[in-house]
């Protein structure tokens, strides 16, 4: 493989994995400081163990998450030197005042609050971690409102063969980026809530401590159900956006070949790049797609044919990803109504296959969280920067393919230990309970007891 080959591929690896612990961190961060704000607010000792047990779950992760966005970073000057010369101007300044501000609000904060117990206020310790939810959520605007000007360019001009910025107001409202954030937050507020729901019903099915996951399920299972339905929302919404600044990228979401109007959702079909068509189209749904793209059913949407071959994204990597992105964020909204209904029905116990199937959902969000990140930068392709700059011509020129290779191999080991290291601590950590609160499984309460308190109020 070559120097762009396996460029591409180290930044793949390193990004998708550093994407596995960013979600969590966000949503997590935010319902700790809700939790602990109810422990605030009432007294419940029962919030304050919950803070405990999920913080340090969140500490575990966010630490690697730390560790692991740190080489991002550095492959911006090692492999795409051409890319940081060209729109460095631009790209620098929402990466700058991410590290400066955000990271700077979270990462001290964080302190304060993991060491601050017994030595601050109830009130500035809880003024601690939401200043750490505010941190990390506000780490991913400006990330993200980078990525967007990558996504779609905004409020700069070309001047001596580089891009620079002219209208920062601009970079800060692109509604790509405020759309893709929003979009972005919600998803990682679901794969907080499936988190704690699956952890919490692996507890209630061997009986341990059950008044704690019962309360921890029942406060996450609204959490996940809210924002899942706003995945949707804003998904719809931001799909709506692409089709009319990337519609490239929306064709082969939807693996459109000819421009039409009124143009149907076939629920089943199968792109066939080699020849430029579909194999397989079955079960059309007239002027879906057309409703969808431009909120009109008879609207026109432009086709990859429209389009010169080498300025077509990959189809089938980004319409399969789409696809099962879609089917996962149904079945997150179905999964998460059911357990809310269930958890105000006081009937959750009772279905302990519904409990193995919310175990077993964990790890769900984090590969549609995975799967959205394939559609959008795959999707991009062959831009680095849409419309502007190829990603071809973004590359080191000053490195050999076996620099990379090196490189590449060493990421992966570090980030396959990292990966085993995370896996152990939380699964240790989860498993183990909260601290002093173990109820012996033949002592446990019986499953038909009504909600606690607790569990009443997180409704």
């Amino acid at each position: 493989m070559d120097v762009l080959t396996l460029s591409r591929l180290q930044f793949a690896v390193t990004s998708m994995f550093h994407f596995i612990f960013v979600p969590l961190t966000l949503g997590l961060s935010v319902l700790l400081a809700f939790m602990e704000t109810r422990y605030v607010r009432t007294g419940d000792e029962q919030y304050l163990r919950m803070v405990r047990f999920w913080g340090k779950l969140f500490l575990i992760n966010f630490a690697l998450g730390v560790v692991t966005g740190i080489t991002l970073e550095f492959q911006f000057g090692m492999n795409w030197a051409q890319y940081s010369r060209y729109v460095g101007d631009i790209f620098g300044a929402p990466l700058a005042i991410e590290a400066t501000v955000a990271f700077f609000l979270e990462s001290v904060f964080i302190g304060v609050w993991a060491f601050g117990w017994n030595k601050v206020s109830k009130k500035v310790h809880l003024l601690s971690i939401w200043l750490v939810a505010i941190g990390t959520n506000l780490s991913a605007l400006w990330i993200l409102l980078a990525n967007a000007w990558m996504q779609h360019p905004v409020g700069y001009v070309l001047r001596n063969g580089r891009a620079e910025m002219v209208d920062f107001l601009a970079l800060f409202t692109n509604p790509f980026g405020i759309l893709k954030y929003t979009h972005q937050l919600a998803s990682a507020y679901t794969v907080a809530g499936f988190f704690v729901m699956g952890i919490s019903a692996w507890h209630l099915l061997r009986g341990s401590n059950r008044s704690f996951f019962r309360a921890s399920f029942s406060l996450a299972a609204g959490f996940a159900l809210l924002s899942s339905v706003m995945v949707a929302v804003i998904g719809d919404a931001h799909a709506f956006d692409v089709a009319k600044t990337q519609p490239a990228k929306f064709a082969a979401m939807e693996s459109i070949w000819q421009t039409s109007c009124n143009v149907p959702m076939h629920l089943f079909s199968f792109p066939d790049e080699k020849n430029a068509c579909n194999l397989v189209e079955a079960l059309p749904v007239p002027g879906l797609l057309s409703l969808l793209a431009r909120h009109d059913a008879g609207g026109e949407i432009k086709g990859l044919n429209s389009f010169p071959p080498d300025q077509r994204p990959p189809v089938l990597p980004v319409f399969a990803s789409f696809r099962t992105m879609v089917g996962l964020g149904t079945y997150f909204i179905l999964a998460s109504a059911l357990a809310f209904f269930l958890v105000r029905r006081g009937m959750l116990e009772r279905y302990p296959l519904f409990l193995r199937v919310m175990v077993y959902s964990i790890p769900l969000p984090y590969l549609a969280n995975q799967l959205g990140w394939i559609v959008s930068e795959v999707g991009r392709q062959p831009w680095i920067v849409y419309g502007m700059m190829k990603t071809s011509d973004a590359v080191s020129t000053a490195i050999t393919a076996s620099q990379v290779v090196g490189s590449l191999i060493g990421f992966t080991l570090l980030y396959g230990l990292l990966g085993f290291v995370d896996i152990y601590l939380i699964a240790k950590f989860a498993r183990k309970g909260p601290e002093g609160t173990t109820v012996p499984v033949e002592t446990a309460e019986p499953a038909a007891e009504p909600l606690t308190a607790i569990g009443a109020a997180a409704k």
